[in-house]
């Protein structure tokens, strides 16, 4: 996986986000949990790349029935290290890419990876084979208000992204890659999970704008990510 491997491998993204957004993470398995009942899809073996420190398959590992296997793999040594206190006789991470995936499995997870990755076209046509199912969780850093306020190369300093997206193109790419889109949503990741002063003064006129129309929202005034469920 030819990912931003300098960031993540030589402690730079670790000074910059040193609990790797575990913070998040109870959200994100929400998300998930979401996508999947209202796909009536009951995986028995999850596996996750990018799985970061690990908290997002531990919250599932809490959450699904007692049978389901996960996996995660991860490149960074910083990131795995705090993955490995969360592994039990049904959890596992591996410190390595996406090539070491070989066994099937029944869902794929890529929570805020694909941005991240140098070719990314060919990181996902990958990942295609690799499950049935694959879910894809897309920041969609371009916005009206993301543009004025000159805030994309913010984030690309702060959480190393090197592509940016709509939702438009985010459907696109995956589509290109040769995915099936079965499902997709927002999540509020800028309205629920805002911290910053600047994110909860937007909080207000982006749940009243939303409420009203959602893509002319989430194009105007951002706060959103996009989750997707392909085969």
């Amino acid at each position: 996986m030819q990912q931003n491997i300098y960031e993540t491998t030589n402690g730079a993204y670790k000074q910059k986000n040193p609990n790797w957004h575990i913070e998040d993470s109870s959200w994100k398995a929400s998300q998930i949990m979401s996508m999947l009942n209202r796909n009536n899809l009951h995986p028995q073996t999850i596996t996750e790349i990018g799985c970061g420190a690990g908290e997002i398959l531990h919250q599932l590992y809490l959450r699904l029935p007692t049978d389901t296997i996960f996996e995660g793999y991860e490149i960074s040594p910083d990131a795995y290290a705090l993955s490995v206190s969360r592994a039990n006789e049904r959890l596992s991470f591996n410190l390595s890419d996406m090539s070491e995936v070989t066994a099937p499995t029944d869902l794929l997870l890529m929570m805020d990876v694909f941005e991240h990755v140098e070719d990314y076209i060919g990181f996902i046509r990958s990942c295609k084979d690799k499950a049935r199912y694959k879910i894809f969780h897309i920041p969609l850093d371009i916005s009206v208000l993301a543009l004025f306020r000159g805030t994309i190369m913010k984030t690309r300093e702060k959480v190393g992204h090197l592509h940016y997206y709509t939702k438009e193109t985010a459907i696109a790419t995956i589509k290109d890659c040769g995915y099936t889109i079965i499902d997709h949503f927002y999540t509020p990741s800028g309205v629920q999970l805002s911290r910053s002063f600047k994110s909860k003064i937007a909080k207000l006129p982006r749940i009243l704008l939303y409420n009203i129309n959602k893509d002319f929202a989430v194009t105007l005034l951002g706060g959103h990510s996009l989750l997707v469920l392909a085969e």
